[in-house]
């Protein structure tokens, strides 16, 4: 395996701000602001956070929910800014984190794929080149001329998936939006992102299914209250993961 560092998390804090104040317009809120009435709680998403992500390895993120897995897979993507510590990203990143994100709920799938592709980078023609593939893939062929919006939660994905991966990315990172799919297309992502780890792509995936973790991961970072409570050797730590579970 290459000793390229594909990614770089060196000690990363995230903070939010969280009101606890109940400000019901623009209005109000610029008078509170001038007043310096308006009041926010620190709240800290990632505490610490450090780990190193060569190419080609496929590392798993785990944790209850509200342990900072989707902030970090987002801090990642360049969504969300570190309040302290870096994050070196080298390479091209396609990411599956929010549901629907890149879409435009108003316009066709037939309209969203091109929309999409170009958000990816990728060209008119290439889309073009690679249309049939997306819609075989997401499996949408009677569908592809009705509104996003009036595509349930499996279809988007199955849609954002096919897309995503239409070509192989250096670093593939997907979040839970894959669980909204049935249970046949699941098996079919799992085996395209198999495929993609044998062709040398880099992976960091969230999932509560452990199974799949274990199946696709060869590390795992496990997130506690936004702190690294373990990370290392995926069978071990998801191991250590269960154990916790079952003693809460």
């Amino acid at each position: 395996m290459s000793e390229h560092i594909h990614i770089d998390v060196d000690r990363v804090t995230i903070r939010f701000n969280k009101g606890n104040l109940k400000v019901d317009n623009l209005k109000e809120y610029i008078i509170r602001m001038i007043r310096g009435e308006l009041m926010f709680q620190e709240f800290f998403a990632l505490k610490d956070v450090s780990f190193k992500i060569k190419a080609g390895e496929a590392w798993g993120i785990i944790g209850t929910n509200g342990s900072g897995k989707s902030t970090l897979l987002k801090a990642i993507s360049g969504i969300v800014k570190p309040y302290r510590g870096s994050i070196k990203v080298n390479g091209t990143i396609s990411p599956l984190i929010e549901l629907g994100a890149g879409f435009d709920h108003e316009m066709s799938a037939r309209e969203n794929i091109f929309l999409n592709g170009c958000i990816l980078g990728y060209s008119r023609k290439f889309m073009e080149e690679h249309f049939d593939e997306i819609v075989d893939f997401a499996e949408i062929y009677d569908f592809l001329d009705s509104p996003i919006k009036n595509y349930s939660s499996g279809m988007q994905a199955r849609l954002g998936f096919a897309i995503a991966t239409v070509v192989k990315p250096q670093i593939l990172i997907v979040d839970e939006v894959l669980a909204v799919g049935d249970f046949r297309f699941q098996e079919k992502c799992n085996k395209r992102m198999q495929e993609m780890l044998e062709g040398g792509t880099t992976l960091l995936l969230v999932s509560h299914n452990i199974d799949d973790i274990e199946r696709l991961c060869d590390h795992v970072l496990w997130l506690d209250k936004g702190e690294c409570r373990m990370q290392g050797d995926a069978k071990e730590v998801c191991e250590a993961y269960k154990e916790f579970k079952g003693e809460r």
